[in-house]
């Protein structure tokens, strides 16, 4: 009779595991998830697995929509000596929806990895505080879902609800820059401009200030319309020359490069270059030898926080039909683990004083890179 009873509720518990991992499931398919559908895969992965994930926002949209991040850590909703801050950001423009899906895949893939005891996925989570934020424009995706994959313009659904970009809508960080190269100003952590909260919509402000109660090391922002691993600058130092290119390299060039050969080399098809009708030898490229832009997301991260961030461009269709997805999601996911895996690249440590008192705020230069950082 006993072994009876065990039995039964072993089966019972077995039998609710697998409703669980049922529900997470249906919730992360491949489908295009409207921000309702959103919403509840991100809380179907915080409850599938509670002890690693945790869901907070960092403020809403013009519309109202909550700006919802899942985070991943052993100790989650805590910032632990050693343990580096990263970060993925998807949705930027509305109707670039690639990222926006493949992050809400991310998100159950590194539950249930973790839960099936996938060891790399384990230690990631252990060693690391992942951050992911798969719509920063959910009010846009709106518009273009709206219109769906088949019909959607190339511009309708880019920007916010009141059709702002908002890869434009950052504080100017590169033109104080380039200033401060030629008279030996600061290299990190420019000042902000005094009223630089009335110059940007509701959803670039929640970002700024999640860069600011984050110290975020590595970061990578997710679009489409291409497929190329984009680094800083974006912003060209110099006018643009007709019929000349110009490349505006950042301090950290060489690290840059890495980063985004790192992604595109574990990409199925990102290296091979010819992608979308152009050619980016190795898949990827300098940010303004491409185009240059201002205001840009990706320059305002280096510039103004310690985070390095690069822009992914990952497919050429901007909102591609859902029979694409699971190809997709193939073709980047080795790609958005190893991404992750740099952040542990390099050196870690913690400044000290003469009596062992942690210094805070304490500035690290390296020499031959005009670029510090703060601890």
């Amino acid at each position: 009779m006993e072994q009876s009873r065990n039995l039964a509720q072993l089966v019972a518990l077995l039998l609710g595991l697998l409703g669980c991992l049922g529900a997470l499931a249906r919730d992360s398919e491949f489908q295009h998830h409207r921000y309702e559908d959103m919403v509840r895969a991100m809380f179907a992965v915080q409850n599938e697995c509670p002890y690693i994930a945790r869901i907070y926002s960092i403020g809403r949209s013009v519309e109202g929509r909550h700006l919802y991040v899942l985070e991943f850590s052993d100790n989650p909703g805590i910032h632990e000596a050693l343990e580096p801050e990263f970060k993925y950001v998807g949705n930027m423009h509305g109707n670039e929806v690639l990222g926006r899906e493949l992050l809400i895949q991310l998100c159950a893939f590194l539950c249930q990895e973790y839960r099936a005891g996938n060891h790399r996925i384990q230690r990631l989570i252990h060693d690391t505080r992942i951050h992911i934020l798969p719509s920063m424009n959910p009010d846009g995706y709106e518009v273009a879902a709206r219109q769906g994959p088949e019909f959607n313009g190339y511009l309708v659904g880019r920007g916010n609800a009141r059709e702002m970009d908002l890869n434009r809508n950052f504080p100017d960080l590169n033109a104080l820059m380039y200033y401060y190269e030629k008279t030996s100003g600061r290299n990190h952590h420019l000042p902000l401009p005094d009223n630089w909260e009335q110059q940007v919509e509701p959803e670039t402000m929640a970002v700024i200030k999640w860069m600011q109660n984050y110290n975020f090391v590595l970061s990578a922002n997710l679009h489409g319309g291409a497929v190329v691993a984009n680094y800083p600058f974006d912003k060209s130092r110099d006018p643009r020359i007709r019929g000349r290119v110009t490349s505006a390299a950042s301090p950290d060039d060489k690290i840059f490069k890495k980063l985004a050969k790192a992604y595109s080399y574990a990409h199925s098809w990102m290296h091979e270059g010819w992608n979308c009708g152009d050619y980016f030898e190795e898949g990827i490229t300098n940010g303004a030898s491409w185009y240059s832009l201002s205001k840009g997301m990706q320059d305002f991260n280096y510039l103004s926080t310690n985070c390095f961030e690069i822009t992914l461009e990952l497919s050429c269709d901007k909102f591609p039909p859902e029979s694409a997805l699971p190809r997709e999601w193939l073709g980047n996911r080795e790609a958005l683990v190893s991404y992750i895996e740099q952040v542990h690249h390099g050196i870690k440590g913690m400044v000290y004083g003469e009596n062992n008192n942690p210094i805070g705020n304490a500035e690290v230069a390296v020499s031959g890179i005009n670029h510090d950082v703060t601890s």
